[in-house]
């Protein structure tokens, strides 16, 4: 066989070779050359020991009780800079479910292979004599590819019991790959599901963030619904099974949010869409009053917002990333119709969803759109609302953008720093958000020292009187649902 290797990965094993060491190509790589993909990494699996690798290549770093030493190159690939060699190994018991108690150092390749996870990722491929060589598959990996089947190395029950995670890894290579679960494996994950209590969430997270980013995300999502593992990752979007909506959908809130999501992933949208995609309506079935067509699900949005820092806050995301997509999912659902929302509505829209935010925003309204089932994810009211923002993005729309600060507002008012200060400036933004031609220092000066007569009390319920100020695309909202209709 003549697998194409890149040079780097080949170096090395030759390397290895003149120092009478073996050589393997080993795991994902080997799987990935065979299926003609481009693996993510290299791995290279030797009966050489740590300090002996160490020995052969300078440049390396050895950090871990594995056995991996990190060998750089001079690539500039970033999947070839640093090429992981491991030494031989069999692992121990699992008692914690995640590390193996010990690690021994093996005398063969096909010891080493016995501690994978499933068989077709047991491959492993030899280097002698200045190439690569025959295919070592001891569990039948290859006859798994061409069958396209995710099968574990031996009996499935005690690889789930040795690392919890590999409960996920199934599921993630089966989306991945497009494969199917063999039988027996599957009804291992069912059987062991609840293993996943016991892994720390922030591993959760990385897989499930893996099978977020596979080609077919949403068949990921189905099947961890399927084998009992969502329960124990995000819970909360098992509440839309069999939550039927109104005359407006055709899908369950369950089926809604899963489609959602794969019109993200078919237009290969980022991490943060795909999840505020796939949670965009997790709050309906709480907020859901009465039944059939004319159902309806006020404030869902609000109610999934939160959900949404619940669940991204127990997987242990960031706090950034979890205030950016619960932030997109409060404010999906808004009403805009030509002719009806004015230049000012358009203006407090960007106001409070934030201008650097309206791309996510749209791309979230699309795939919401296309998960209901609907044929256009771009329709004319979005296009029209596009040019409206492209009309009015020079307007003053924060605080910041007033020709006057807080700054002014003390020096004119003659006042401490206090509420009163941002109660003011609550007030000058509303007016310049109705009419951008009052925001000349001129008029603002004059307003100030109108408004900073009145007590703290007044200004409060002046400023919040002003964010309470009907915006056209929440009353849009209202009269639909007075009517019984539900936007979407």
């Amino acid at each position: 066989m003549r697998p194409n290797i890149p040079n780097e990965v080949k170096n090395i094993c030759q390397i290895l070779e003149k120092a009478d060491y073996q050589a393997y190509l080993v795991g994902g790589c080997v799987r990935d050359v065979l299926l003609n993909r481009e693996p993510k990494d290299w791995d290279v699996a030797t009966n050489a020991k740590p300090e002996e690798v160490q020995k052969l290549f300078e440049d390396s770093v050895y950090e871990n009780d594995f056995g991996t030493v990190g060998v750089k190159t001079d690539s500039e690939d970033p999947k070839l800079k640093i090429v992981e060699v491991t030494t031989f190994r069999i692992e121990g018991k699992y008692t914690d479910k995640r590390h193996p108690d010990d690690i021994k150092f093996a005398k063969t390749i096909e010891e080493d292979l016995s501690r994978r996870d499933f068989t077709i990722n047991a491959l492993a491929i030899n280097f002698a004599k200045g190439k690569f060589d025959k295919i070592i598959d001891p569990y039948g990996g290859e006859k798994d590819l061409k069958e396209q089947l995710i099968r574990t190395v031996g009996i499935p029950e005690e690889r789930f019991d040795e690392d919890a995670l590999r409960l996920m890894r199934a599921v993630r290579f089966s989306t991945e790959l497009d494969f199917k679960i063999d039988l027996n494996t599957r009804r291992a994950i069912e059987k062991l599901a609840g293993l996943l209590e016991v892994i720390a969430k922030e591993r959760i997270r990385d897989e499930f963030i893996k099978i977020l980013m596979t080609p077919r995300a949403g068949q990921g999502i189905i099947l961890l619904e399927e084998l009992n593992l969502l329960k124990n990752i995000v819970p909360e979007l098992r509440e839309g099974l069999g939550c039927g909506q109104n005359k407006h959908h055709i899908y369950t809130v369950f089926e809604h949010n899963v489609r959602a999501l794969d019109y993200a992933t078919k237009n290969n949208y980022s991490l943060l869409i795909r999840l505020a995609s796939l949670l965009h309506d997790v709050g309906k079935p709480q907020s859901k009053r009465g039944d059939g067509p004319d159902s309806t699900f006020h404030g869902h949005e609000v109610i999934g917002g939160k959900m949404t820092v619940k669940i991204l806050d127990r997987l242990r995301f960031p706090k950034d990333f979890i205030e950016q997509c619960a932030h997109l999912v409060r404010q999906h659902l808004f009403y805009y119709n030509v002719g009806e929302v004015t230049a000012a509505g358009v203006r407090r829209f960007l106001s409070r969803v934030g201008p650097e935010n309206i791309d996510d925003l749209i791309k979230i309204r699309e795939a919401d759109r296309i998960g209901s089932g609907v044929p256009k994810a771009v329709p004319y009211k979005l296009r029209h609302l596009l040019f409206m923002i492209d009309k009015v993005k020079s307007d003053p729309i924060s605080p910041k953008m007033l020709k006057i600060n807080g700054e002014d507002v003390m020096k004119i008012a003659k006042l401490e720093p206090s509420p009163k200060v941002g109660y003011i400036l609550s007030i000058l933004l509303e007016e310049v958000l109705d009419d951008p031609q009052k925001n000349t220092r001129e008029y603002l000066e004059e307003k100030i020292k109108k408004v900073s007569q009145l007590s703290e009390k007044e200004l409060k319920s002046m400023s919040e009187k002003a964010k309470e100020t009907k915006q056209e695309f929440e009353q849009g909202i209202e009269e639909e649902i007075k009517s019984k209709h539900h936007v979407k």
